[in-house]
């Protein structure tokens, strides 16, 4: 990979991007360097969902627990920055210190998916990406995290290891390398087409070196 070029923060990659970049690289190029987006019924359910999880109060007390939602997250070392759905702060004295509640926590962060487990590791490797935003920010150890799912109403723990983290790190170094370069990779066409929200604008049979956007604009002008 090409050594990351220094940034200004307010262009770091997006962590939800990280589904889009394992489910299709040139998905994720169409939406993150092209600027092409498409709505579809599984995009829009998926953003009602995520409304709910945003409706309650930013922080809430809930017994020995303090739940942080939409809390911004982000790590210099990795260019990538994003919204954590729900921060879970559970009361434990081996927990990391907090000043402000002058009590110690375990640290939990929460995402929440829309369907269910996916035999791909796209949620996990988002759900790992901010985790490690949180250890980079607040200079602390976080050992799990969890997904909720909204179809099975099952939430899935996921343990934070050395190999998962460096699985992020390649992965995120991959997009770092094809924003850098403003490249969109070419893909075969699979059966995951059929439920890609970019279809029409993606054109994986198009076997053209030329951006996507630029073959659409010259349709529209002819």
């Amino acid at each position: 990979m090409n050594k990351l070029v220094k940034r200004d923060e307010t262009e770091y990659l997006q962590i939800a991007g990280i589904q889009h970049f394992v489910f299709c690289r040139r998905q994720w190029a169409l939406i993150h360097i092209e600027q092409q987006w498409s709505e579809n019924f599984f995009t829009l359910d998926g953003t009602l969902k995520h409304e709910k999880v945003d409706e309650g109060p930013v922080t809430e007390k809930l017994g020995n627990k303090r739940v942080l939602r939409s809390l911004h997250v982000i790590s210099h070392n990795l260019q990538i920055q994003g919204i954590c759905d729900v921060v879970e702060l559970i009361e434990d004295s081996k927990g990391e210190y907090f000043s402000k509640y002058n009590s110690n926590f375990k640290i939990i962060p929460v995402e929440y998916k829309r369907g269910k487990a996916k035999e791909i590791k796209s949620d996990i490797l988002q759900l790992a990406a901010q985790t490690m935003c949180l250890e980079e920010m607040l200079g602390v150890t976080i050992t799990k995290g969890a997904i909720f799912y909204f179809a099975t109403r099952h939430r899935e723990t996921v343990t934070m290891t050395k190999e998962l983290y460096d699985e992020v790190k390649e992965t995120v170094d991959e997009m770092n390398n094809y924003y850098q370069r403003m490249y969109t990779p070419k893909v075969k066409k699979t059966l995951h087409c059929r439920s890609c929200s970019l279809a029409d604008i993606c054109l994986p049979e198009m076997k053209k070196t030329e951006s996507a956007k630029l073959y659409v604009e010259k349709r529209l002008n002819e």
